[in-house]
């Protein structure tokens, strides 16, 4: 069996850390901050065919929403009312995430597809 020593205990860290991160460099929160979209409970909307799926989501305060990019047009995620994100473009398997912060309704679209839209109903 081969031992570890820690410079390489050190490396396999970083390494697993970046690997992590990867796709997840469009996060922001609506309050100017990122979170990872790993916590138990967050919301996941996918973006694919050219819509948000489910293009209606529940959310609670400070619940993070994760939008996927699932298809191979590059797309965005921008409030229109309720909040205040909004991403990049963003390509195949990358990620955007925003924290909520307020109850209220958040109505949110893909300005690089028109009709591309979808809200997220936020409670206290």
């Amino acid at each position: 069996m081969r031992r570890s020593t820690p410079l390489a205990l050190a490396a396999a860290t970083v390494l697993a850390a970046g690997v992590a991160g990867c796709g997840d460099d469009e996060k922001k929160s609506g309050a100017g901050g990122g979170a990872a979209p790993s916590k138990a409970g967050d919301v996941k909307v996918s973006m694919k065919d050219i819509q948000f799926e489910p293009k209606a989501v529940k959310a609670k305060v400070g619940q993070t929403v994760t939008w996927t990019n699932d298809e191979s047009v590059e797309h965005n995620v921008v409030a229109k009312s309720g909040a205040d994100f909004s991403s990049k473009a963003f390509g195949l398997g990358k990620m955007f995430t925003a924290k909520v912060e307020e109850p209220g309704k958040i109505d949110y679209v893909c300005t690089l597809h028109p009709g591309m839209d979808g809200t997220i109903e936020v409670s206290g």
